[in-house]
């Protein structure tokens, strides 16, 4: 337990940053998922608009330290490559 006056407000800001992250991981798997149902339903209108929420949200989510940025660029780079099979 923190004693002294900056390691508790620390520990406050750890609290707040950690659901904050927590809250927009999850989101993020929401966004992923919408885009690998619609993937496999087949339906290359509903995966490219499904896309096109998620990928400026896994970047943000990079920006703000929610996700590092190697592993944004991954994910947006898996789910394009998905919805590009839909193509051929």
């Amino acid at each position: 337990m923190a004693t002294h006056k900056s390691a508790e407000k620390r520990s406050r800001q750890a609290v707040k940053h950690r659901e904050r992250n927590n809250a927009v991981r999850s989101s993020i798997k929401t966004g992923v998922k919408a885009v690998v149902e619609s993937v496999e339903t087949k339906d290359p209108e509903a995966a490219k608009a499904a896309l096109a929420k998620a990928v400026p949200a896994i970047a943000k989510a990079a920006a703000k330290g929610a996700f590092h940025k190697k592993t944004a660029s991954r994910k947006i780079s898996r789910l394009t490559k998905r919805v590009n099979t839909l193509k051929t």
